[in-house]
């Protein structure tokens, strides 16, 4: 059985080292990045890639600690707490990672 926790926390682990290319490599060609229940914000794989090296040459010092972590069937949830920078004021997200087996193919951010 697949442990999707893991794996989204893997894909943390990928953002924190700011490497999109080993990011997406645990999602399925087709995934996005999503505004929860909106808009699409990264589309597929090769849009996810580009859309977080942008953001990594924006804050360069931007990272996501983890505060706790479920997983549920196919889907798991992080609550996370985002660093853009030293001085900018930390923000809290809920990320919710949806799986094709083995494979991240949604991720939808309540904010």
């Amino acid at each position: 059985m697949t442990n999707r926790l893991a794996i989204a926390e893997q894909m943390i682990a990928h953002y924190n080292a700011q490497d999109a290319d080993a990011y997406v490599s645990l999602m399925t060609d087709n995934a996005c990045e999503a505004g929860y229940r909106g808009a699409v914000i990264r589309e597929g794989r090769e849009g996810t890639r580009t859309g977080l090296k942008a953001m990594f040459a924006e804050f360069p010092e931007n990272r996501a600690e983890i505060i706790t972590g479920y997983e549920l069937g196919e889907y798991a949830v992080l609550h996370e707490r985002v660093y853009r920078s030293a001085t900018a004021e930390p923000f809290e997200v809920m990320s919710v990672y949806s799986f094709e087996g083995d494979k991240c193919s949604r991720v939808e951010f309540i904010r």
